[in-house]
């Protein structure tokens, strides 16, 4: 087939979605298919209109803005009209849309007035964001938007079960599962590397909690950092490492001096900074699903999450890992304490998580999506193109 994907964030920007969108593509690409990723230009790319080509497909650049409060990432501009052009130049057999940005949402309308079959992923809690960032007056707006642009799309991607029984109890239609996989020969136990732990100050003997994700508000540190704070109490020599970067990082920075802040890393690299720790924490509660779980799983890592997203699909509390319900803080700093009390829990853990992430396969992954995209093509039509359009 040729897909068209539609996306706000795309490699070489890191983080979750972008890094499952290129895992899709990179698979699509190599079984054959074609696919055409259409994004705003990142803020390093030439201002003018561009298309490159590439083995893992054609990518189509478009005017930006930088998002609020977090300007290292960039919203798409509506471009309804020049979608419609280059669509009726070279028709693909689908539009998939990853993001629910103006980008995304006049893509929908521009495919649905070409006849062309849209499908959609939901990736992000973006209601859920307005917490974080002192907006929660928003909620319910971005909430009924989100709702919206969705159920304009022939089924809407969702990476756990649980959040396809939330999303459909909220009036979201046509949900279908796209897990997602994990690199098992990129993340092992086997990158740990001595010399790294002694570069960040660390004994053999001492305990140390990697966290590797964007720093910023929705991850919710301020726990993280409670919770490390009472495994230390236990485990006084125990370290910090936060593997990332982010609007909060320099505020983080003199507030936690105690902490090892490495800056991003990928591939090889990040993989030898989560085998390299021993436990890790994971206390955001607005990820979708949190591909640092599993990644963290598959290095061999003791992990202690609250009972939501990839935690909730892949870890039997007390088996591959320790969780404790959404919300519940004091659980959350209880169970780190406990991994830190109990050499005999962690290495019990360590294994157990490790073999549950061998299971994972992004191979199984991509088939699923081909499949499920290749069944929406041959569906009865799409809504009607008016149903809802955001105007543009």
């Amino acid at each position: 087939m040729h897909l068209a994907l539609v996306t706000e964030t795309y490699a070489p920007e890191i983080n979750g979605v972008a890094m499952t969108l290129g895992r899709l593509v990179d698979g699509m690409s190599h079984r054959g298919h074609r696919v055409t990723v259409i994004r705003p230009r990142q803020r390093h790319e030439s201002p003018r209109f561009s298309v490159t080509r590439r083995l893992a497909g054609e990518q189509i650049r478009l005017p930006g803005i930088p998002m609020p409060g977090y300007p290292q990432l960039r919203i798409g501009l509506p471009a309804g009209g020049r979608l419609r052009r280059l669509w009726r130049e070279r028709r693909p057999d689908l539009v998939h849309i990853a993001t629910e940005g103006p980008l995304g949402a006049s893509a929908i309308g521009a495919a649905l007035e070409l006849g062309l079959p849209v499908t959609s992923s939901f990736h992000t809690h973006f209601d859920q964001y307005t917490r974080d960032y002192r907006v929660g007056w928003l909620q319910p707006v971005i909430a009924s938007w989100l709702r919206r642009v969705h159920n304009r799309t022939r089924r809407t991607f969702v990476p756990t079960r649980h959040l396809q029984q939330t999303l459909q109890a909220e009036g979201y239609e046509n949900l279908r599962l796209l897990s997602r996989g994990v690199d098992t020969s990129l993340f092992s136990p086997a990158r740990r590397d001595p010399e790294l732990r002694a570069a960040w100050g660390a004994k053999p003997e001492d305990l140390v909690v990697v966290h590797v994700g964007r720093i910023a508000a929705e991850k919710n540190y301020p726990l993280l950092f409670r919770a490390f704070d009472a495994l230390k109490a236990v485990q006084p020599r125990a370290l910090l490492v936060l593997v990332g970067d982010g609007p909060l990082l320099s505020t983080y920075q003199r507030m936690r001096p105690d902490a090892v802040f490495t800056g991003f890393y990928t591939g090889v690299n990040l993989a030898r900074h989560y085998a390299s720790g021993d436990v890790y924490l994971h206390a955001s509660h607005t990820e979708t699903f949190g591909n640092v779980v599993t990644e963290a799983m598959a290095s061999g890592l003791a992990v202690g999450a609250f009972d939501y997203a990839a935690a909730r699909e892949f870890i039997v509390n007390g088996q591959q890992g320790l969780t404790c319900p959404p919300g519940d803080e004091a659980a959350f700093i209880a169970q780190a304490e406990r991994i830190a009390r109990s050499a005999t829990l962690r290495h019990a853990l360590s294994p157990a998580a490790r073999a549950r992430a061998e299971l994972l396969s992004w191979d199984a992954v991509v088939d699923g999506f081909i499949a499920d995209l290749t069944a929406a093509i041959s569906e009865s039509p799409a809504p009607s193109p008016d149903a809802g359009e955001p105007p543009h």
